[in-house]
């Protein structure tokens, strides 16, 4: 369908079909800084509007249209994005919009429909809400029986809803036609990933198989038996090294939390070996650079030790991102709520699309690996991926 077909069909639906919300995704230059636009229906003095939320590489911003005035706010944006998702109340609209503008409009009806609200809170909205008892927060500690946050676990409370949050934003990348594969490396107490599956499966419905791997057998045995007392039948747990994993040929989700110095390279690694639609990472520890880098240009920072430190985990995660970004992936680092064994709070978060770097787009990474004289463990691993020479 010509991009001057579908828009005003689209516009009409916006106005006149019971809509909840969406996510305009997907931008056509890397360089933009805007990297996201949410949806959402609220009722304002009265009158319907569509919140545009704006999500920028550090900062956001919100814009209120009335619902009779939002063609000219989505021409813009539909202008310089290729994917949008949209929620109604009764069907998931899913459209891609390619260079040429040809739109391919999918439509999945739904079995039950959607409730629409309409209102307009500003107070922070978390995705698991507080006053609900969550049975697997529950059994972890962070909630008592009747879904009060304990005092001493709020922290956590608020880091599992940022993660959630972080898995909504990855579920249009997600495959909808098949079971959805997804490995958790270094799953520890597994938090974390009991909250992905309670949110995808149990709140979203979708297919999924989740694995939990990680080295301590006394916590995988505990993880394992909350899985099966919570009848979790797709949620399992191994005691495992990442190196060695080789139980899937294909997964559609990599989370590696706190994985030590170049075992989040190792991770990076097998999720672009499987050509993993999502991958979410949060590194630690993170030396391979530090005893690496000699750039003198660099020495008025570089020689106070605290700030070497800083920059090498700095540079160490913008290197990784690149190098996703050159293989297919649309990467971004952002902000992430600390875990309380690491004060490391960067997320590498990275989206698979297939628009791969050229070889003269990947130079810029090649020219500040070559100023660090550095030898990144990642760039050794993806080398037969990449459009240059290690």
């Amino acid at each position: 369908m010509e991009f001057e077909h579908f828009f005003p069909k689209f516009i009409k639906k916006l106005q006149e079909v019971p809509f909840v919300s969406g996510t305009i995704s997907q931008p056509r230059r890397r360089s933009s800084e805007l990297r996201r636009v949410r949806m959402r229906l609220v009722e304002l003095q009265g009158e319907l509007h569509i919140q545009f939320e704006y999500q920028y590489e550090e900062r956001f911003q919100h814009n209120n249209v009335k619902l009779e005035h939002i063609d000219q706010e989505l021409w813009n944006l539909l202008k310089d994005f290729r994917q949008v998702h949209v929620q109604f109340q009764q069907s998931d609209d899913h459209i891609q919009i390619s260079k040429r503008f040809k739109v391919r409009w999918q439509v999945t009806e739904l079995e039950e429909e959607r409730e629409v609200s309409f209102t307009h809170n500003r107070k922070k909205e978390y995705l698991l809400t507080e006053g609900k008892a969550y049975p697997f927060l529950v059994r972890l500690g962070v909630q008592t029986e009747d879904g009060k946050v304990r005092q001493r676990h709020y922290d956590k409370f608020k880091q599992i809803n940022r993660f959630v949050e972080l898995i909504d934003d990855a579920i249009e990348y997600l495959p909808k036609d098949k079971e959805i594969r997804i490995l958790d490396f270094g799953s520890g107490k597994s938090y974390l990933t009991f909250a992905l599956y309670h949110y995808l499966h149990i709140e979203k419905g979708l297919d999924i198989r989740v694995t939990g791997l990680d080295l301590k057998k006394d916590v995988i045995e505990m993880c394992s038996n909350i899985a099966q007392d919570l009848r979790y039948e797709n949620l399992d747990f191994k005691v495992g090294d990442i190196n060695d994993y080789e139980e899937d040929s294909s997964v559609d989700m990599v989370v590696t939390l706190h994985a030590c110095d170049v075992a989040t390279d190792m991770a990076l690694a097998k999720a672009v070996e499987w050509q993993a639609k999502v991958i979410l990472s949060v590194p630690c520890c993170q030396h391979e650079l530090r005893s690496q880098i000699e750039a003198p240009e660099l020495d008025i920072m570089l020689k106070h030790g605290f700030m070497k430190e800083q920059f090498s985990a700095i540079a160490t995660d913008s290197l990784r991102a690149e190098l996703l970004n050159i293989v297919g992936y649309e990467t971004q680092l952002v902000e992430f709520i600390s875990m309380e064994h690491t004060p490391k709070n960067t997320l590498i978060r990275a989206y698979y699309t297939g628009n791969k770097l050229s070889k003269e787009e990947a130079r810029a990474y090649e020219e500040f690996r070559d100023l660090l004289q550095a030898k990144p463990f990642l760039e050794n691993e993806l080398k037969e991926k990449l459009p240059f020479s290690s």
